[in-house]
C-alpha cells in the first residue's frame, strides 16, 4: 500500500532537506504512540533511527536504515527502510522527497507499508494517513518564510 503527501512550503528546498536532523525528527513525532528515541545518526546511506513506540501498554522496536540519498537541482531525497518494525507491519519504505517549487518548495512523504494482508493494509491506510498527515502544520510551521 502506497501514501503520498504533499506539503507546500515556502523556503527553498536544499535549506528544507538539510533541516531533516534529529531536532525536526522530534518535532515531527506523534503524540501517540509516544517515541523514544533511541539512536538517529542522520540521513546519509547507512545511518540508523532507531526508536522505541510506547503505547501505555506494550513497547514496540521501530528500527530503519537509510538506504538511499541523493541530490539534484530540482530536488532532493532520502529513504528510510524499516529493519526491526512493530506488528503488524512486515515492510516499510518512506521517501523524505523535497522537490523545488518556485521560490518555495513542496515535501513528499511517501511511504510504502505492508503488513502480509492486503485487508488490514487498507484498514491501517486511515490510521496511516492522519498520522503523517500531522506533519504538515509541523512542516509549515518549521518551514515559515524567514527574512
Amino acid at each position: 500500500m502506497q501514501l503520498h503527501l504533499r506539503t507546500p512550503i515556502q523556503q527553498d528546498y536544499m535549506a528544507v532537506f538539510k533541516a531533516f536532523d534529529e531536532h525536526l525528527f522530534r518535532k515531527l513525532s506523534p503524540p501517540y504512540p509516544r517515541l523514544k528515541l533511541l539512536r538517529f545518526d542522520g540521513s546519509a546511506p547507512g545511518d540508523v533511527v532507531d526508536v522505541e513506540l510506547q503505547t501505555g501498554i506494550k513497547s514496540f522496536r521501530w528500527t530503519s536504515l537509510i538506504t538511499e540519498r541523493e541530490i539534484t537541482g530540482t530536488e532532493a531525497y532520502f529513504i528510510d527502510q524499516g529493519q526491526e518494525l512493530p506488528p503488524p507491519l512486515r515492510y516499510w519504505r518512506h521517501k523524505h522527497l523535497i522537490t523545488r517549487n518556485g521560490s518555495g518548495a513542496i515535501i513528499h512523504d511517501i511511504i510504502t507499508y505492508s503488513t502480509g494482508k492486503k485487508l488490514l493494509d487498507l484498514l491501517l491506510y486511515p490510521i496511516m494517513l492522519a498520522q503523517f498527515g500531522m506533519r504538515k502544520p509541523i512542516y509549515q510551521k518549521v518551514f515559515r518564510r524567514t527574512r
